[in-house]
């Protein structure tokens, strides 16, 4: 009994402490940033401007990984039935309200509540098992696909924009 309570403790400290928490359902994980509350971490999502969370589905199980927030390293895993809260329900006002607080640069922050309600969801993710035994090889994935770039070539001008000197 010590080690379940000693186990449930460790999900709800480290998971209310870290940013970002690893989630995968039926597609591969993704980091997602969310908030602890009323023993459950929330998220929100699928919708224009909010993170994406494929593979999710209301009923669904899927598993959380937590990392350390100053290392990067895991922490615990646990695995979290998946709830859809319906939108003006008592959960999800209490969800939004804590969601809110944490949502970074917001572009309509004034009606995001409002957004969130028509165009987004909001999941419930409850612990329900501590992954105890320690993971055998690397953990390390294969990043997802993307279309963001960090280089692209060079214009053909820009050096000569950049060398010229003013005439006096």
């Amino acid at each position: 009994m010590d080690e379940l309570l000693l186990g449930q403790a460790l999900v709800e400290e480290a998971t209310k402490k870290s940013g970002l928490i690893w989630v995968r359902g039926s597609e591969p994980a993704r980091a997602l940033w969310h908030v602890w509350l009323d023993g459950a971490a929330h998220l929100v999502g699928d919708g224009p401007g909010e993170q994406p969370l494929p593979g999710l589905a209301d009923g669904s199980v899927a598993e959380v990984t937590v990392r350390s927030k100053d290392k990067g390293g895991r922490l615990v895993g646990w695995t979290a039935a998946v709830t859809e809260l319906a939108p003006g329900s008592e959960g999800w006002e209490a969800a939004v309200a804590e969601l809110k607080g944490k949502r970074l640069n917001a572009p309509d922050a004034e009606v995001m509540t409002e957004r969130w309600a028509r165009e987004c969801r909001v999941l419930r993710l409850a612990p329900q098992d501590v992954i105890t035994e320690l993971p055998q090889g690397s953990l390390a994935a294969v990043p997802l696909p993307t279309g963001a770039t960090t280089r692209q070539p060079v214009p053909a001008a820009l050096g000569r924009l950049l060398l010229r000197r003013k005439k006096r």
